[in-house]
């Protein structure tokens, strides 16, 4: 790939300077009209449209105005641009928002056509990796092994 210009990369870079600076019509600019966004992990979340993306990241802002996102690794591979997202804000009340994954984009026509949306919450604190297992999985699963107990070959 060498010095080959990567449209998506520029594009991904344009997104978080534009997040960044808190300019929400660029920040809309980078998607297009009919952009598709769809949620694996909440489907109820997905959503059609830049309008949508409009009125999400106009919250954001009013409800986080030190927001900041930093995009940690990227990767292009023809039109997919696959990234890892970490973003931080104070809410108005003081309290500390934080999220954190994955967004992989479809670029077209010089703008995000589709993303595949894995950014969630991160959640202080919470269960142990052994009890979200259980939660995952149900309580009637069993007990989880514990760290070693696994079986041997």
């Amino acid at each position: 790939m060498g010095d080959t210009p990567q449209p998506g990369k520029t594009l991904l870079q344009r997104l978080a300077a534009v997040t960044n600076g808190h300019d929400l019509d660029a920040l809309v600019a980078c998607f297009a009209p009919e952009y598709r966004n769809e949620a694996p992990a909440h489907p109820a979340q997905s959503f059609t449209g830049r309008d949508q993306v409009r009125r999400n990241w106009e919250h954001f802002f009013a409800v986080m105005p030190d927001l900041t996102a930093t995009v940690l690794r990227s990767a292009c591979d023809g039109e997919v641009v696959w990234s890892e997202w970490e973003m931080h804000g104070t809410r108005r009340d003081g309290s500390a928002h934080q999220m954190a994954g994955v967004v992989l984009f479809g670029v077209g026509g010089g703008r995000f056509t589709w993303a595949r949306f894995y950014l969630e919450a991160v959640e202080a604190g919470g269960p142990d990796v052994n009890a979200a297992v259980r939660q995952h999985v149900g309580a009637g699963a069993g007990q989880v092994p514990e760290a070693g107990a696994g079986s041997r070959q």
